[in-house]
Protein backbone atom coordinates (compact mmCIF):
# COMPACT_ATOMS: atom_id res chain seq x y z
CA UNK A 1 0.00 0.00 0.00
CA UNK A 2 1.27 3.61 -0.51
CA UNK A 3 1.77 5.92 2.19
CA UNK A 4 -0.92 8.05 4.24
CA UNK A 5 -4.03 6.55 2.54
CA UNK A 6 -6.05 7.00 5.72
CA UNK A 7 -5.99 10.81 4.35
CA UNK A 8 -7.19 10.47 1.08
CA UNK A 9 -10.94 10.63 0.63
CA UNK A 10 -12.39 7.89 -1.14
CA UNK A 11 -12.58 9.98 -4.32
CA UNK A 12 -8.76 10.33 -4.25
CA UNK A 13 -8.06 6.61 -3.50
CA UNK A 14 -10.78 6.01 -6.35
CA UNK A 15 -8.71 8.18 -8.65
CA UNK A 16 -5.42 6.54 -7.68
CA UNK A 17 -6.59 2.95 -8.11
CA UNK A 18 -7.91 4.16 -11.96
CA UNK A 19 -4.74 5.95 -12.66
CA UNK A 20 -1.84 4.02 -11.73
CA UNK A 21 -2.10 1.16 -8.79
CA UNK A 22 -5.11 -1.09 -8.51
CA UNK A 23 -3.20 -2.37 -5.05
CA UNK A 24 -4.97 0.22 -3.51
CA UNK A 25 -8.67 -0.64 -3.72
CA UNK A 26 -8.04 -3.02 -0.61
CA UNK A 27 -8.38 0.46 1.07
CA UNK A 28 -11.66 1.30 -0.45
CA UNK A 29 -12.37 -2.75 0.50
CA UNK A 30 -11.21 -1.81 4.10
CA UNK A 31 -12.79 1.04 4.64
CA UNK A 32 -16.64 -0.11 3.57
CA UNK A 33 -16.98 -4.10 4.44
CA UNK A 34 -18.71 -3.68 7.36
CA UNK A 35 -20.43 -0.85 6.31
CA UNK A 36 -21.97 -2.49 3.50
CA UNK A 37 -22.41 -5.70 5.30
CA UNK A 38 -24.79 -4.42 7.89
CA UNK A 39 -26.75 -2.58 4.65
CA UNK A 40 -26.78 -5.92 2.58
CA UNK A 41 -27.82 -8.19 6.27
CA UNK A 42 -30.67 -5.18 6.44
CA UNK A 43 -31.89 -6.02 3.12
CA UNK A 44 -32.24 -9.68 2.50
CA UNK A 45 -31.46 -10.50 6.22
CA UNK A 46 -28.87 -13.19 5.57
CA UNK A 47 -25.58 -13.36 6.32
CA UNK A 48 -24.35 -15.80 3.48
CA UNK A 49 -26.02 -14.06 1.05
CA UNK A 50 -25.32 -10.76 2.56
CA UNK A 51 -21.67 -11.52 2.15
CA UNK A 52 -21.85 -12.36 -1.03
CA UNK A 53 -24.09 -9.61 -2.44
CA UNK A 54 -21.00 -7.31 -0.95
CA UNK A 55 -18.23 -9.61 -2.75
CA UNK A 56 -20.23 -9.31 -5.82
CA UNK A 57 -20.51 -5.30 -4.98
CA UNK A 58 -16.84 -5.08 -4.90
CA UNK A 59 -16.11 -6.88 -8.16
CA UNK A 60 -18.93 -4.61 -9.97
CA UNK A 61 -17.63 -1.70 -8.62
CA UNK A 62 -13.75 -2.71 -9.50
CA UNK A 63 -14.96 -3.53 -12.78
CA UNK A 64 -16.86 -0.38 -13.40
CA UNK A 65 -14.55 1.94 -11.67
CA UNK A 66 -13.18 3.83 -14.85
CA UNK A 67 -17.38 4.79 -15.03
CA UNK A 68 -17.39 6.82 -11.54
CA UNK A 69 -17.62 10.29 -11.85
CA UNK A 70 -15.17 11.14 -8.82
CA UNK A 71 -16.84 14.73 -8.65
CA UNK A 72 -19.64 12.67 -6.74
CA UNK A 73 -19.67 10.54 -3.52
CA UNK A 74 -17.80 7.31 -3.49
CA UNK A 75 -19.99 5.95 -1.06
CA UNK A 76 -23.20 6.60 -2.72
CA UNK A 77 -22.65 4.53 -5.51
CA UNK A 78 -21.14 1.55 -4.08
CA UNK A 79 -24.07 1.68 -1.51
CA UNK A 80 -26.43 1.86 -4.83
CA UNK A 81 -24.48 -1.78 -6.32
CA UNK A 82 -25.08 -3.36 -2.95
CA UNK A 83 -28.27 -1.96 -3.30
CA UNK A 84 -28.99 -3.08 -6.40
CA UNK A 85 -27.39 -6.53 -5.62
CA UNK A 86 -29.36 -6.83 -2.77
CA UNK A 87 -32.71 -6.44 -4.41
CA UNK A 88 -31.63 -9.20 -7.16
CA UNK A 89 -31.75 -11.52 -4.24
CA UNK A 90 -34.71 -10.33 -3.35
CA UNK A 91 -36.52 -10.91 -6.13
CA UNK A 92 -34.93 -14.23 -7.03
CA UNK A 93 -35.92 -15.59 -3.28
CA UNK A 94 -39.19 -14.23 -2.47
CA UNK A 95 -38.88 -14.10 0.41
CA UNK A 96 -38.43 -12.34 3.70
CA UNK A 97 -36.33 -13.39 6.47
CA UNK A 98 -35.57 -12.20 9.95
CA UNK A 99 -32.82 -9.79 11.08
CA UNK A 100 -29.78 -11.43 12.52
CA UNK A 101 -30.03 -10.89 16.39
CA UNK A 102 -26.38 -9.17 16.35
CA UNK A 103 -26.62 -5.70 15.85
CA UNK A 104 -23.86 -4.59 18.21
CA UNK A 105 -23.97 -1.15 20.63
CA UNK A 106 -20.31 -1.08 21.71
CA UNK A 107 -20.15 0.24 25.08
CA UNK A 108 -17.82 0.71 28.85
CA UNK A 109 -21.25 1.18 30.25
CA UNK A 110 -22.39 -1.12 32.84
CA UNK A 111 -23.86 -4.09 32.56
CA UNK A 112 -27.61 -2.99 33.14
CA UNK A 113 -27.04 0.20 30.38
CA UNK A 114 -25.83 -2.70 27.45
CA UNK A 115 -29.11 -4.82 28.37
CA UNK A 116 -31.61 -2.12 27.88
CA UNK A 117 -29.64 -1.17 24.81
CA UNK A 118 -29.68 -4.65 24.00
CA UNK A 119 -34.15 -5.14 24.45
CA UNK A 120 -34.20 -1.74 22.90
CA UNK A 121 -31.92 -2.58 19.87
CA UNK A 122 -34.27 -6.24 19.91
CA UNK A 123 -37.46 -4.21 19.89
CA UNK A 124 -36.76 -2.23 16.92
CA UNK A 125 -35.53 -4.83 14.73
CA UNK A 126 -39.03 -6.25 15.71
CA UNK A 127 -40.45 -3.45 14.80
CA UNK A 128 -38.71 -3.17 11.48
CA UNK A 129 -39.39 -6.33 9.93
CA UNK A 130 -42.64 -5.37 10.65
CA UNK A 131 -42.59 -2.58 8.50
CA UNK A 132 -42.41 -2.76 4.62
CA UNK A 133 -38.92 -2.72 3.22
CA UNK A 134 -40.16 0.43 1.09
CA UNK A 135 -40.04 2.16 4.62
CA UNK A 136 -37.37 -0.05 6.87
CA UNK A 137 -34.66 0.92 4.01
CA UNK A 138 -34.93 4.38 4.32
CA UNK A 139 -35.30 4.61 7.88
CA UNK A 140 -31.81 1.68 8.62
CA UNK A 141 -30.17 4.25 5.75
CA UNK A 142 -30.57 7.47 7.88
CA UNK A 143 -30.49 6.31 11.62
CA UNK A 144 -28.12 3.15 11.31
CA UNK A 145 -25.89 3.97 7.83
CA UNK A 146 -26.21 7.65 9.13
CA UNK A 147 -26.65 8.95 5.28
CA UNK A 148 -28.22 12.45 4.69
CA UNK A 149 -31.39 12.87 2.77
CA UNK A 150 -29.20 13.29 -0.52
CA UNK A 151 -27.51 10.07 -0.43
CA UNK A 152 -30.45 8.07 0.18
CA UNK A 153 -31.85 9.69 -2.68
CA UNK A 154 -28.57 8.64 -5.05
CA UNK A 155 -28.67 5.39 -3.24
CA UNK A 156 -32.19 4.28 -3.87
CA UNK A 157 -32.73 6.18 -6.97
CA UNK A 158 -35.46 8.72 -5.76
CA UNK A 159 -36.59 11.81 -5.63
CA UNK A 160 -35.12 14.36 -2.41
CA UNK A 161 -38.91 15.03 -1.50
CA UNK A 162 -40.04 11.49 -1.49
CA UNK A 163 -37.02 10.32 0.59
CA UNK A 164 -38.40 12.84 3.27
CA UNK A 165 -41.74 11.57 3.00
CA UNK A 166 -40.81 8.18 3.31
CA UNK A 167 -38.66 8.61 6.48
CA UNK A 168 -42.07 10.18 7.47
CA UNK A 169 -43.93 7.74 6.94
CA UNK A 170 -41.63 5.28 8.32
CA UNK A 171 -41.37 6.68 11.36
CA UNK A 172 -45.41 7.00 11.88
CA UNK A 173 -45.61 3.34 10.87
CA UNK A 174 -42.95 2.36 13.04
CA UNK A 175 -44.01 3.62 16.10
CA UNK A 176 -47.62 2.40 15.50
CA UNK A 177 -46.09 -0.87 14.90
CA UNK A 178 -43.29 -0.78 18.12
CA UNK A 179 -47.29 0.64 20.24
CA UNK A 180 -48.99 -2.43 19.06
CA UNK A 181 -46.25 -4.61 20.45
Amino acid sequence: MEQNTENLSDEEVVQKVRSFDQELYAVIVDRYQGKLLRYALSLIKDEQQSLDVVQESFIKAFVNLQGFDTKKKFSSWIYRIVHNEAMNIIKKYHKETPLLDGIDFPSDENIEDDFTKQEITDAVKKCLREIPLLYSEPLELRYVEEKSYEEISDILHIPLGTVAIRISRAKKVMKRVCQKN
